[in-house]
Parts: structure tokens; C-alpha cells; sequence
């Protein structure tokens, strides 16, 4: 673990600065660049974008390069390599894997979707059936994937495969990186309620992958898989945002812009999320702190599931401040987007996004339940299927 302090760190951003003018680096050259200083991840290890600090020390990076003018990778376009790929390389991964993929993941310059979800295995991801069969020193993967963010824009995929069927399903699971330009990986758009196709179904038929390219054990996909949700959740409900940030403060402003639509029941609702809001701000402050002393745990279901429950209140105020102007919803155009943008679209889209927000990355339902055992102590459901073999499971 490095020595490195505030004033230290400061001093290598303020050296890194001088060497790197962000006025006249191209962009990606600057991205490369504060990779490569360690300045991506601090808390990352030495040469993987990081210098092995503690990872408060991030937030004085990123104020620092921001009142300097430098760019940023994008988050939102690559949230699913920084948020779930980038920690499961780094935990799992050989050192040829963590060099080969980690800088142009935090660069931006392979964009990394999820293979996690099927049609009949969601919430219960352990009963997943896409299959791997071991060829040489490669697996042929069959199967079919759903929900998948950026498959469209993609070059990588963190994927989760069923290698050993008379096992229990927990045991007989295998991870992988996936090359989405497989010839055996096809992608196909599913259109949401906004018009949009932002999520796609993956069709997997002998896609090729080096056994290289594997994360963790044979048989251990499972306890990869949970580093993965883990860090997903976190990602998802835990991101820092200012005071009034994010959706609040977009429904705060329409607020404020409507006085003629101001009631006395609207207005308690706004004030009781907003103080919900900031408490939820604060809890995240908080969890993040919670991450720089280890690896992320259950208390992240409860950020995503506060998170989603927030959204959809705060999306459902802003239709019914703007009256009927808030039924417009102007672009049913079925594009494919590399990111979500809540805050830059119109309220008919929030209200309608919103809805998926308590199910994707773990449904609501499920996070209830993984509060309830794992942050309350409470007995847990039976499980009938606990030890029963993955192939006599009824599907």
C-alpha cells in the first residue's frame, strides 16, 4: 500500500498536468497518459492504473484534473467495464489479462457489456443454462443471453456459463471474457417502452474463448459472479453526485418553474423526496468510504434499491407538476444509444425510463431479500433446489 497523502497526491496530478496541458494533449492521448501515471484508479495497483493508495484519494484526482479542464472517459458510456468488469479482471484475472484489458477499458476505447441474464434465469441467476464444453485449449459457448446493455457498441463481455450440469447449480458455473466480434455471437435489438432499443437479447452459438480467457476456476463462476453484482449495485445506486444532483434536482428546477402547479400536497411530496434524496447522497458518501477499506458487500443492494424506489417517485412528481404537457413524450425514434441520459431528456422519458430501474441489476424483489439475510440476520426462504443437481432442476 503506497504512503501517498493528499498534498503528495496533489503534487503528482500537479506534475502530471505540467507534462500533460489537457488544452493541448488529444483526448485520448491524456486518457492514456493518466492511465499510465496511475492516476485512473488510485487504488488500483501500480501499472494497472493506479498507485496502490487508498481509494478516498480518488476524489482529490478527479477535483484536481476537472479544475484543470481535463477530459474524462465517459463514465456513463462505459459504466459497465469501470462498475463490473474492471474489479472482477482485477480480482480474478491473470496478469496477462489485467495488462491486456484494463487500460482500454478506463480509456473507453473497448466498450464491455454484461452476459449474465436469460430468459430463464434472471433473478435467479444460478439456474442459468448457456452452456460450455471444454475444445482444446478453448470453450465452444451455446446459449442465449437477455437484457444486455451496450451488446450493440460492445467489443468485450463478462459472461457466466454452465460447464458441469450434474452438479448443484451454485457449483457447476464457469466465468469468461467473451469477444463479441465472434462469429458465434450475434446481437439483437429489444425495443423498451421508450421507443428506444438501449438493451438487446445475445444469441451464442459455439462462440469461441480461449481457456486464457477465463476468470477464476473452472466450476467457481459463481463466487466470481457475485464480485460482479456486488460491484454492480454499488455502480448502479452508489454514484457521487452533488447536493440537489441528478433527478431531484431536475424536478426541484420544474418546481420552481411552475408556480401556477404548486399545491400543498406537491409541495410535501417534493420536500419528503428531496430529504430522502440527500440522505441517500449521504449513504452513498458513506458506502464509498466503506470500499476503501475492502470489497463492496450487501449494503449495496440497499443503495440500488433505494435508488430505484427514489426514481420512479421522483419521475411520477415531475409528469404530475407539468400537467398535461408532462403526457408529451416527443421521440419515438428507435434508436440505439450508447448511454442513458435521464437528466437530458424530457420528463415523459424519465417517467417511462424509471420503470426499469427496479429491475435491472438485481429486481427489486431480490435485493429485498439479500437485505433481509444478509445485512438483518433473518432466516432465509427454504430452497428446495439447493442441492439437486443443475440438470434435474424443472425449467
Amino acid at each position: 500500500m503506497s504512503d501517498l497523502d493528499a498534498t503528495a497526491l496533489r503534487e503528482r496530478v500537479a506534475e502530471f498536468l505540467a507534462g500533460h496541458d489537457p488544452a493541448t494533449t488529444e483526448r485520448l492521448d491524456f486518457l492514456r497518459a493518466r492511465f499510465d501515471a496511475g492516476l485512473a484508479w488510485v487504488h488500483f495497483p501500480e501499472g494497472l492504473g493506479g498507485l496502490g493508495a487508498p481509494r478516498a484519494l480518488q476524489a482529490v484526482v478527479e477535483a484536481d484534473l476537472a479544475a484543470a479542464g481535463a477530459p474524462d472517459n465517459d463514465p456513463r458510456r462505459i459504466g459497465i467495464g469501470l462498475g463490473m468488469a474492471a474489479p472482477t479482471i482485477l480480482t480474478f484475472g491473470t496478469a496477462e489479462l489485467k495488462q491486456r484489458f484494463l487500460r482500454p477499458l478506463w480509456t473507453g476505447e473497448e466498450v464491455w457489456c454484461q452476459l449474465f441474464s436469460e430468459p430463464g434465469a434472471g433473478s435467479d441467476l444460478a439456474a442459468l443454462g448457456t452452456r460450455a464444453r471444454r475444445d482444446g485449449d478453448d470453450w465452444l459457448v451455446t446459449g442465449q443471453k437477455v437484457w444486455t446493455s451496450s451488446a450493440h457498441t460492445a467489443r468485450w463481455a463478462i459472461l457466466v456459463t454452465r460447464t458441469d450440469p450434474d452438479v448443484p447449480k451454485h457449483a457447476g458455473m464457469t466465468y469468461f471474457v467473451c469477444d463479441m466480434t465472434d462469429p458465434g455471437v450475434e446481437v439483437r435489438p429489444l425495443r423498451q417502452i421508450t421507443g428506444e432499443a438501449e438493451f438487446n437479447e445475445v444469441f451464442l452459438t459455439d462462440a469461441r474463448i480461449p481457456d486464457a480467457h477465463r476468470l477464476g476456476a473452472v466450476g467457481d463462476g459463481w463466487r466470481v459472479a457475485q464480485t460482479t453484482l456486488m460491484n454492480e449495485r454499488v455502480a448502479i445506486g452508489g454514484r457521487p453526485i452533488p447536493r440537489e444532483g441528478g433527478m431531484v434536482g431536475v424536478v426541484a428546477d420544474t418546481w420552481r418553474a411552475n408556480p401556477d402547479r404548486r399545491t400543498p400536497a406537491t409541495h410535501d411530496r417534493l420536500l419528503a423526496l428531496w430529504v430522502e434524496s440527500e440522505a441517500l447522497r449521504l449513504a452513498g458518501m458513506r458506502l464509498r468510504q466503506q470500499l476503501a477499506a475492502g470489497a463492496p458487500g450487501p449494503e449495496g443492494s440497499a443503495m440500488k434499491l433505494a435508488f430505484a424506489r427514489l426514481a420512479q417517485s421522483l419521475s411520477g412528481l415531475e409528469v404530475e407538476l407539468l400537467g398535461e404537457d408532462g403526457l408529451r413524450y416527443d421521440d419515438w425514434t428507435p434508436r440505439r444509444p450508447e448511454k442513458v441520459d435521464f437528466t437530458g431528456r424530457d420528463a415523459g422519458y424519465r417517467y417511462l425510463r424509471a420503470k426499469g430501474n427496479s429491475i435491472e441489476g438485481g429486481t427489486s424483489e431480490i435485493l429485498r431479500n439479500i437485505i433481509a439475510e444478509r445485512v438483518l440476520g433473518l432466516p432465509s426462504e427454504p430452497r428446495v433446489d439447493k442441492d439437486l443437481p443443475w440438470k434435474d432442476l424443472p425449467r
